[in-house]
């Protein structure tokens, strides 16, 4: 597997040369200073290229978009047509111009609004350090009680709500002040926020949209833009839903081996593939990471492996990356069966990309500001965990 590590691009407060010292050569970023729906230009790719490799003493590569971001309005099928033919095209443009600079993997994701959610962003852990945390409990309070959105009730158990209004009373502003900004956090590339009124607002666009609604929507994206990849040469791989399950009222259409199925089957395409992302899926009770990867290999493009481990009201934290309730070992089999299945097949690109997902913050990484879940040790033990199970599945398997 190509060892990649995630960089936010210049303002990143992890240097280029602090990520060749983890052993990675594959670096995995975007254009994230270039607005949705604008063409990443061959020019702006191409700098970005000569920048990764100059800065690294040509020791790493841009080997992965994490992403190409797709834009609000194709998820809601607003603006009218002109404005989504534009929009397409655009994406369109931006995938060629990417495929001429000589990268053909492109990470995206189909979420309403929100990237990814959690409560927390530095739960302590018993042994120092910390990690990235979603609290059902205090979930459902800034929803029920900070957001109001109307109907919200409905969507927590008895216990949860019962403990949400528990937290609420007892909470002071600069509680409530914390949460939000951790709730904030997942917003596209984590450079916009809202305010709650802010907030509302945003979410009354998806009024009345259903799952149908949004998967309609994504079905008519794919059809635009993979006939392009495809011919390019691009592997779309979407990521699925960060927790995976609807956020705030909103509609998730990539939660489950089901919604997969729906993703991959709507376009059948070699370029319409998945972002295995073992730690989103494996906070869903009912997913079952190791089967979906095995059912789906032939169409995964991309790896991010992390662990979770969950409760059972549906919180979850952030575990080390050989720990949690994803069998990893199990994971990397199906991934390295795949990887040589498709060596064994002739293909030059048999070599999937992984990335160390997430982290805790330990050691130096406290207090230093960086991008919430990519710290640079925590990642780097997580990356050399992979590294060395990778190593003993593939030992033990030359010796069977």
């Amino acid at each position: 597997m190509r060892e990649s590590f995630r960089w936010f691009g210049p303002p990143d407060r992890i240097t280029l040369p602090e990520i060749v010292q983890t052993g990675a050569t594959g670096i995995v970023t975007a254009l994230h200073e270039i607005p949705y729906g604008v063409v990443w230009t061959k020019e702006a790719i191409a700098e970005r290229q000569a920048l990764v490799r100059e800065a690294s003493g040509e020791r790493l590569e841009w080997t992965v978009v994490e992403s190409l971001p797709v834009h609000e309005a194709i998820k809601l099928a607003s603006g009218g047509g002109d404005e989504l033919e534009t929009l397409y095209e655009n994406y369109r443009i931006s995938l060629k111009n990417l495929a001429a600079c000589g990268i053909s993997t492109v990470c995206y994701n189909f979420m309403p609004l929100l990237d990814w959610t959690r409560t927390e962003l530095a739960h302590p852990l018993a042994g120092g350090g910390t990690s990235l945390r979603f609290n059902m409990q205090d979930f459902a309070a800034f929803d029920v009680y900070m957001l109001e959105r109307p109907g919200a009730e409905a969507d927590f158990s008895a216990d949860v709500l019962q403990r949400a209004k528990a937290w609420i009373d007892a909470s002071r502003p600069e509680d409530r002040e914390r949460l939000l900004a951790a709730i904030m956090a997942g917003l596209p590339g984590a450079y916009e926020r809202y305010d709650v009124p802010g907030l509302r607002a945003v979410l009354a666009r998806y009024e009345g949209i259903t799952k149908d609604d949004i998967r309609a929507n994504y079905k008519r994206f794919l059809e635009a833009v993979v006939p392009t990849a495809e011919e390019a040469g691009v592997r779309l791989c979407v990521h699925p839903d960060d927790p995976p399950r609807p956020v705030f009222g909103l509609p998730r259409v990539v939660s489950n081996e089901d919604d997969i199925a729906f993703i991959l089957d709507a376009v059948p395409s070699l370029a319409n593939g998945l972002t295995l992302c073992s730690g989103s899926l494996g906070a869903g009770p009912a997913n079952d990471v190791v089967a979906i990867a095995r059912r789906f290999a032939e169409k995964i493009h991309f790896a991010h492996l992390r662990n979770v481990a969950k409760d059972a009201d549906g919180s979850f934290e952030e575990a080390n990356h050989l720990d949690g309730d994803t069998d990893m070992v199990a994971l990397l089999r199906v991934l390295l069966g795949e990887e040589r299945r498709r060596r064994a097949e002739g293909r030059a690109d048999f070599e999937m990309p992984m990335r160390p997902d997430h982290g805790h913050e330990l050691l130096a990484d406290l207090g230093r500001g960086t991008h919430p879940g990519y710290p640079l040790i925590g990642r780097m033990r997580g990356l050399a965990e992979l590294r060395g199970a990778i190593r003993a599945i593939e030992t033990l398997d030359r010796a069977a």
